[in-house]
């Protein structure tokens, strides 16, 4: 068996996607379309924008997006999953490839996510810190006892579980969890709090929208983030969807599931391969690997 796998932010790259548009006429058509939805040409920015555009959450997510969903569909025959999962953002783009969405509704779902997203940060300060080499029992202790201020936003992989909440709090949590044992403690590159509760206001905007959108029964079995469970209702993928942008992705709890429902090759459909290093962190039996045009 195998599994198709999304990556999300952090796996963009500058001229992501230029060889991609060049590859058929129903790439080039893809991307077209993506910049009519977006109101402007995230093609350009993709393709010679600089790392600081490319950065930018608004533009960040989307073009993460277009890029595995065009990947996904171009495949076509060789689209054959027995099951799917994103990471964070990459959800949308599992669900796209697997008919949940149309590429339509999906684009438009995540530049309402970023934008979203962008916003909460500016209301307040927060920040994510990943914590490595400490048990995942004693990080959730001690996030448990700042009544909800940092919590658990990624369970990566055994080893490594990033928190998140208010950036002064992250902060001095992580310094409790180098006394407790964590090797490491590192403050991440990131503008917000994401997954946690400091994105509720970003979750009820995407809930209005989602909630208007049609979801499709997916043409295979989807695993999702906020329960590490895997789900093929469409209702239950719109709830599980909704509770996404503030519950932790439950990623190494999704993997470990796969592989003992009996997945022995992962594939990484996006840019980047950051989640073949993930897996292989996770499970070093299994194969992994991503398709290549």
């Amino acid at each position: 068996m195998k599994a198709f796998v999304f990556p999300g932010q952090g796996s963009q790259y500058i001229g992501m996607g230029k060889k991609l548009y060049e590859y058929s006429d129903i790439s080039k058509k893809l991307f077209k379309k993506a910049d009519e939805i977006m109101g402007f040409e995230i093609s350009k920015i993709m393709f010679e924008g600089s790392s600081e555009d490319l950065k930018k959450t608004k533009n960040t997510q989307p073009a993460i997006f277009i890029f595995s969903v065009i990947k996904s569909l171009i495949l076509k025959n060789n689209f054959n999953p027995d099951f799917v999962a994103g990471h964070s953002l990459g959800e949308l783009s599992a669900l796209t490839s697997v008919g949940v969405l149309s590429f339509e509704d999906g684009l438009q779902l995540v530049r309402l996510r970023s934008s979203a997203m962008e916003e909460s940060c500016k209301i307040q300060d927060g920040g994510m810190a990943a914590i490595i080499g400490c048990d995942n029992e004693i990080i959730e202790k001690v996030c448990d006892e700042t009544n909800g201020e940092v919590v658990p936003a990624n369970y990566n992989y055994p080893g490594q579980l990033v928190i998140s909440g208010a950036k002064s709090r992250v902060e001095i949590v992580s310094k409790i969890l180098i006394k407790k044992g964590a090797k490491r403690a590192l403050m991440l590159p990131v503008s917000g709090a994401f997954h946690s509760p400091l994105m509720k206001t970003a979750q009820k905007k995407l809930e209005i929208k989602i909630n208007e959108i049609k979801f499709n029964k997916p043409k295979c079995i989807v695993f999702q983030n906020s329960t590490g469970n895997m789900e093929s209702k469409p209702k239950k993928i719109k709830e599980n969807l909704v509770n996404q942008i503030s519950s932790p992705v439950r990623w190494s709890q999704s993997i470990e599931k796969m592989i003992e429902s009996g997945v022995k090759k992962f594939i990484e459909i996006g840019p980047g391969n950051v989640l073949q290093g993930i897996i292989k962190k996770i499970n070093k039996s299994v194969t992994v690997n991503s398709f290549e045009l």
